[in-house]
């Protein structure tokens, strides 16, 4: 007998037993629930084609469409997915499409007719979507790492993540470090759906964890909204800004090394492309410096002069918070070492706590 189920139900038991979403690939690849496997009841041209049908010819006959593509492949999709069983315990299967409409009904049948255990998600990927976007305002307990350029700050998050601490790691869920350098040598990033898809499961897990006692605070790296050609979603970006900043007071040098660390030995033509994008921030005389000591290989000065813009930037999104003299508590450290100064970090905290 195939279960309906709404999207709390279905992510609870999504936890145990495998997610399929029969949207067509190209509906995949875009953003899917992270974690699920794509079982296209469709291709993309197919879908394409039902789709059409739908919409200028009616009901029945796009029906016929699409029974004239899945016919073929029943036994296909039944033998795809007890292969995929073969390699997990379970014999119950989630499914969804769209909107929990006749994809996922016919894929459901033939699976609950072969003898699997079959959950259908109520509203489909749509309303898996309602309820990412509900995440976000949903209240979390943050703690905020500060700090300029080259602080180390993911190094921190890194430390405090082994050390047991809960951490949401934007950056690396975003896949960029934030500035016009951040993505240099990186994969391509997700969509900003798939971004908002991985981030709500980390964010909705850690307020279970809260409610049920099993956390007090997380970490999160204090950060602009966008990261890239991604946003962080308003609600909880806002969210963040309303938090405790614990700010890294660290020298310039120090933050200047682990820079040149960092960065250094990227591709000169890439670090003078980064350099053109912000020209009409980092101003003419600025930028014509910076990409010429970078054709002389003098790494160290082209990143003083970016990591002096950097500082006046992030000075300034300090400052515009509502409090932040209330807000930003400022911790003088010597260096960028990750494990010492996570320890202060969190003995200060301790302390402020």
């Amino acid at each position: 007998m195939i279960k309906k189920i709404n999207t709390s139900d279905f992510l609870n038991l999504a936890i145990n037993h495998p997610v399929f979403d029969v949207r067509s690939p190209g509906e995949y690849l875009h953003a899917h629930i992270p974690g699920a496997f794509n079982l296209p009841l469709f291709s993309d041209e197919e879908r394409k084609i039902v789709g059409t049908a739908y919409k200028q010819e009616g009901k029945q006959p796009a029906i016929k469409y699409g029974l004239e593509f899945f016919g073929p492949k029943m036994i296909p999709l039944i033998d795809d997915v007890k292969a995929f069983l073969k390699k997990s315990s379970s014999s119950t299967i989630l499914l969804h499409c769209w909107r929990g409409g006749m994809r996922s009904a016919a894929v459901a049948w033939l699976l609950d007719l072969y003898g699997f255990e079959v959950y259908l998600l109520e509203g489909g990927y749509k309303a898996y979507r309602q309820h990412v976007l509900a995440v976000f305002d949903l209240p979390l307990r943050m703690q905020i790492i500060g700090g300029y350029t080259g602080s180390n700050k993911t190094g921190m998050l890194h430390q405090l993540k082994q050390m047991g601490h809960a951490v949401i790691d934007l950056e690396h869920i975003a896949l960029h470090k934030g500035s016009a350098f951040g993505g240099i040598d990186m994969e391509p990033q997700p969509t900003q759906e798939m971004f908002e898809n991985k981030l709500a499961v980390i964010v909705y897990q850690l307020y279970l964890a809260q409610e049920n006692k099993m956390e007090t605070n997380c970490w999160i790296e204090d950060e602009s909204q966008r990261l890239g050609k991604l946003h962080i979603p308003h609600p909880f970006w806002n969210s963040m800004r309303q938090k405790t900043v614990f700010f890294l007071d660290i020298p310039f040098e120090e933050r200047l090394k682990h820079i040149i660390t960092c960065y250094g030995n990227l591709d000169k033509e890439k670090l003078i492309t980064a350099v053109i994008r912000i020209r009409k921030r980092l101003g003419p005389l600025e930028s014509k410096n910076c990409i010429n000591f970078l054709l002389e290989d003098n790494v160290q000065e082209a990143f003083r002069i970016l990591l002096q813009y950097y500082d006046k930037t992030y000075q300034k999104s300090l400052q515009n918070r509502e409090k932040p003299d209330e807000q930003i508590q400022t911790i003088s450290l010597e260096s960028i070492d990750a494990i010492e100064n996570t320890h202060k970090l969190l003995a200060c905290t301790k302390n402020f706590a």
